[in-house]
């Protein structure tokens, strides 16, 4: 299990000259095959062949005293970013890849759908993109609450007893978003949520589904055509995705850290599973099996 990860080289290979045994990485946990056409366009998440963390029987999780990935596929933590914040590297490459698949531009309007940890990752890069309003949409009033600390953003509750269609025309009326948004990133996987970020956007407006769930949902197809939105999938993180997570850490962007509810020990990881199971924080963390250096991972 695992691959949101982040860890201490052990030790590397012979051809591996920017990586020492001790070095503090975050991990891309994804071996693609490098020689696929999709691969070969920069698509690598695409590709068929693909070993991802934690999906048996291709790969182990990161969860683990030791885990091997290609040497370019761990990304090297400057000394003030602690091994907790580069476990955020992964989510945040997640959000990346999302807002890169809308174009945001500066000085436009984005309503995100969800407020968990690719929500609240989202609205990081989303905000490193330009643009100049950011709704925030949840359910649960205390992830608004850290999601208006968080990021400074706007946030908006639906009301479960109105259509998706009477949820959007007030999250309009009240950002004073005019004809829309003009980009919308569905972070939930939610049939729900998934209308209403349809019917949120402006004509021409473009939409992202990240958030998994149901694997078939109602959409509203005759408001996607009409508006002629451009409408896309998003499917872990690409090329040059990584990147733009680590420069986010680097920079301090934002307060990442924040993010980081509690570090449960490997032997309790099942108390970790059910604290996540039950909404209780925003990430929980593992450490992995037989990590002792307190130095490194400290509590918050």
């Amino acid at each position: 299990m695992g691959h949101e990860a982040s860890g201490t080289i052990h030790a590397v290979g012979p051809g591996v000259s920017h990586l020492k045994p001790g070095d503090r990485v975050a991990i891309e946990p994804g071996q693609p095959c490098r020689s696929c056409m999709r691969c070969k366009e920069g698509f690598y998440n695409l590709c068929q062949d693909m070993k991802f963390a934690a999906c048996p029987p291709d790969s182990p999780g990161c969860l683990s005293k030791y885990f091997k990935i290609p040497a370019d596929f761990c990304y090297k933590l400057p000394p003030h970013v602690s091994l907790q914040e580069g476990v955020l590297a992964e989510p945040l490459a997640v959000a990346a890849h999302a807002v890169r698949m809308v174009g945001v531009q500066p000085g436009q309007s984005v309503v995100i759908l969800g407020s968990g940890t690719i929500g609240l990752a989202c609205s990081v890069v989303a905000r490193l993109y330009g643009a100049r309003k950011i709704v925030a949409v949840d359910l649960v009033d205390e992830k608004l609450e850290f999601a208006r600390g968080f990021n400074n953003v706007s946030t908006f509750e639906p009301d479960l007893n109105a259509t998706p269609e009477e949820n959007a025309r007030r999250l309009i009326q009240e950002n004073q978003l005019g004809p829309g948004a003009d980009a919308a990133i569905e972070a939930t996987g939610s049939e729900s949520s998934i209308a209403t970020a349809v019917h949120v956007l402006r004509p021409g407006g473009s939409f992202v589904q990240t958030g998994l769930g149901k694997p078939v949902v109602n959409f509203p197809i005759l408001a996607m055509s009409e508006k002629e939105l451009h409408v896309h999938g998003a499917f872990r993180y690409s090329a040059g995705d990584f990147k733009i997570a680590m420069d986010v850490l680097e920079d301090s962007i934002a307060p990442m850290r924040s993010l980081i509810s509690r570090i449960f020990d490997f032997e309790h990881a099942p108390q970790a599973w059910e604290a996540t199971k039950q909404g209780q924080g925003i990430k929980n963390m593992i450490r992995g099996y037989g990590y002792r250096d307190s130095a490194r991972m400290v509590n918050l």
